[in-house]
C-alpha cells in the first residue's frame, strides 16, 4: 500500500458538444476534477464550446488540456482511421492552437495534450501514429503550454497523457517530452494493461460503487483488476473519469469525496 498522503490528478473530458447539443455538464465537473481534457473540434466542440469550458475552468484553478481526436464528428472520434503521419500531425497541432486561442483569453494554456476516443486506442501500438501525435505536440509547443500564460513562468514541452506502457509515450518520452500515465476508473482493463474496446460488453464500468472502489485502489495502492481476475500493477499520476456516462458529475464527486477520505489528495500534475 502506498503512503496515506499519495497525490493524483483527476481528469474528466469536457467541452463535449456542437452547437445547441451538449453532452457533458461542464460546470458541475469542473467543481470536482482538477485538470479538464476540453474537446478541440475533431471529434466534438466547437468554437464557442471551446471559449466557454475554458474560461469556466480557468476561473475555478482547473488545468486544461486539449484533447486531440481524429477528425470525426459524425464518429465522436471513436472510429479509427488512416490518416498519413504528416496530416495527423498537422491536424493535432491545429487542434492544440485552436484551444490555446481561448485558454489564453481566459488568463490561462494549454498545459497538456491527451488523445481522444480512437487516437488513443491506436497510438497504445501504434508507432506511426504515435509519432504523428508527438509531432504534432512539438510542433504546437512552441507557443503553448502551461509555462505561456502571462505570470505563470519559463515556458516549457507540453506533457503527454496516456495509457502506461503505450508506443505514445515512449515516443513522448524519446522526443524529450514529459510523460504522464493514466488510469481509468470506469474502463475496464485486458490482462495485459490495455483497455477493452467499447465494442465488447463489458468495456464500461456502469456501477458507481465498483467505480469508487477502482478509483480509490487504483489511486491509493497503485492497482486495477483485469478482466480474468488478476491485479495489475498501474501507477498513475492521472486518474480519468469520463464525462459522457450517466450522472457522471454526481460520480465525480463521489470519486473525489472517496479519495479525500481514503488520504489521496487531488492535485494537477500540470
Amino acid at each position: 500500500m502506498l503512503a496515506m498522503d499519495q497525490m493524483i490528478d483527476l481528469n474528466a473530458d469536457l467541452g463535449e458538444g456542437f452547437g445547441r447539443w451538449q453532452l457533458t455538464d461542464d460546470e458541475a465537473l469542473l467543481a470536482s476534477v482538477s485538470s479538464a481534457n476540453i474537446a478541440c473540434g475533431f471529434h466534438a466542440g466547437d468554437p464557442a464550446t471551446m471559449r466557454r469550458v475554458c474560461a469556466l475552468a480557468a476561473e475555478r484553478g482547473v488545468r486544461i488540456g486539449a484533447q486531440v481526436s481524429y477528425r470525426d464528428l459524425a464518429g465522436f472520434g471513436r472510429r479509427s482511421m488512416d490518416v498519413p503521419a504528416a496530416e495527423l500531425a498537422a491536424e493535432v497541432a491545429y487542434q492544440i492552437g485552436a484551444l490555446e486561442i481561448f485558454a489564453r483569453a481566459a488568463g490561462s494554456a494549454v498545459a497538456y495534450v491527451k488523445p481522444h476516443g480512437a487516437l488513443y486506442n491506436r497510438t497504445v501500438r501504434d508507432e506511426e501514429q504515435a509519432a504523428a501525435v508527438v509531432e504534432g505536440v512539438r510542433l504546437a509547443g512552441s507557443g503553448v503550454g502551461a509555462g505561456s500564460a502571462p505570470g505563470s513562468g519559463s515556458k516549457g514541452p507540453l506533457p503527454v497523457l496516456g495509457l502506461p506502457g503505450s508506443r505514445l509515450l515512449a515516443a513522448a518520452a524519446e522526443a524529450g517530452l514529459p510523460t504522464v500515465e493514466e488510469a481509468f476508473a470506469d474502463r475496464a482493463y485486458r490482462p495485459d494493461g490495455t483497455l477493452v474496446p467499447r465494442s465488447e460488453a463489458g468495456a464500461v464500468v456502469t456501477d458507481p460503487e465498483q467505480v469508487i472502489k477502482r478509483s480509490v485502489r487504483l489511486a491509493r495502492d497503485g492497482e486495477v483488476v483485469a478482466t480474468d481476475g488478476r491485479a495489475l500493477t498501474m501507477r498513475a499520476r492521472s486518474l480519468c473519469v469520463h464525462g459522457d456516462t450517466p450522472d457522471a458529475a454526481r460520480l465525480a464527486r463521489r470519486v473525489r469525496e472517496e479519495l479525500t477520505s481514503a488520504g489521496v489528495r487531488i492535485r494537477a500534475f500540470a
